[in-house]
């Protein structure tokens, strides 16, 4: 890796300044998902325990550069100090006078909790003012928020102009687990992207038909390829519109020596709602009054069979409309067998972006991929192929 990680700096005594993403759901005052917290308590624990000062830089919501105290980091106080067994201060701005006086104050084995930087204009227009000023509270930089990295503000990009920078634990497993699915994965590779438009996933998949071996397509994006073929998808869900975009891709895929795999089979019904009536046809009978909601039996079993002959898999987005039962039948199923693989050490797994991350949970086999990203929006730019302004900053 080219960019220098917590190992590679001397932190005793030193003020780190991490950028963290605790941009956690909050009701009445009280965290109700810590699970962004906990996924920052390594690189926390690890600063404290090499004898350095962590300072905590994050967002919260869309303040638009304007204070508002709903959406105030201090509500994140407990919730942080029960994750890291560590008493957390709070400063109520994130730069000048309040920032330094605590962190003045700041005791020996505590953590200090900045205010919200998108307070601040100058966080999102990445203004070199702001981000002197958040310099000037420490010694060191560290980037722990890969689900900021795609963003080129001042506590992601600016800052690590001006400070000895490195990432924190968590951007360097995220990294670290990216590298190996796209960067130099073992092969055949296979990716799973699903979802609803082909128009919200057109850079990612022309960057993955150049890197896979394998591209699974489900959701409505499936039923835009299936019409594209010139398939009658009946009240479907799809991108009529696209179809020569989607001629496209599958003609560079053939140019690329990558196999696209569309449903053989779909589960049919004509009203989206839990259990609904249903009947399992082939792609090509898709009845003129039904919508396909999901894949048949025939299409996963061909899935599974990519996946026993793949050594990495990608996976973005759900088979069907994995929300309601029983459209949820071939994601799950799917899901269950990669964990399985992933199990028996046949398979490197990396999931990640939108309703992934619920659908894989759903599915009961989120713990046994390799890797699963809880970001959104960086975990797509990456896979698209585009450089991250966080990431980049950190590799000078």
């Amino acid at each position: 890796m080219a960019w220098k990680t917590l190992d590679d700096m001397t932190l005793s005594g030193k003020v780190v300044l991490t950028r963290v993403d605790i941009n956690v759901p909050i009701e009445n005052g009280t965290v109700t998902d810590a699970t962004r917290i906990e996924r920052i308590v390594p690189t926390v624990k690890d600063i404290l325990k090499a004898g350095g000062r962590p300072v905590l830089m994050a967002h919260f919501g869309r303040p638009k550069g304007q204070r508002d105290p709903s959406m105030s980091l201090a509500p994140l106080v407990p919730a942080l100090e029960s994750a890291l067994g560590a008493t957390v201060r709070f400063a109520e701005d994130c730069i000048g006078g309040p920032a330094k006086t605590a962190l003045t104050a700041l005791g020996e084995g505590e953590v200090l909790l900045l205010e919200n930087t998108r307070f601040h204009p100058g966080e999102e227009a990445n203004d070199r003012q702001f981000a002197a000023s958040l310099a000037a509270l420490g010694d060191i930089y560290c980037n722990d928020a890969f689900s900021a990295a795609h963003r080129a503000h001042g506590s992601t990009e600016g800052i690590a102009q001006l400070l000895p920078s490195c990432a924190g634990r968590l951007m360097a497993e995220e990294l670290g687990a990216l590298e190996k699915a796209l960067g130099d994965p073992r092969r055949p590779v296979a990716a799973v992207v699903g979802g609803a438009k082909v128009s919200t996933k057109l850079d990612l998949l022309g960057n993955l038909v150049r890197k896979v071996d394998h591209l699974i397509i489900g959701g409505g994006m499936a039923n835009t390829f299936l019409s594209a073929r010139g398939v009658d998808v009946g009240k479907s869900l799809a991108e009529h519109e696209m179809a020569e975009t989607a001629k496209d891709i599958l003609e560079k895929a053939k140019s690329a020596g990558c196999t696209i795999l569309l449903p053989e089979d779909v589960v049919v019904a004509r009203e989206f709602k839990a259990h609904a009536e249903t009947e399992t046809v082939a792609a090509q009978d898709c009845p003129q009054d039904a919508m396909i909601l999901d894949a048949g039996p025939r299409s996963v079993a061909a899935i599974e069979k990519v996946f026993e002959n793949c050594r990495t898999l990608i996976w973005n987005g759900p088979l069907g409309a994995f929300e309601i039962e029983p459209f949820d039948a071939a994601t799950n199923a799917a899901a269950r067998r990669a964990a399985e693989l992933t199990a028996q050490g046949a398979l490197v797994s990396v999931a990640g972006g939108g309703d992934t991350v619920s659908a894989l949970n759903r599915a009961g086999a989120a713990d046994g991929f390799t890797y699963i990203s809880t970001a959104g929006g960086a975990f797509l730019e990456w896979m698209e192929g585009k450089t991250l302004p966080g990431v980049a900053a950190l590799d000078r």
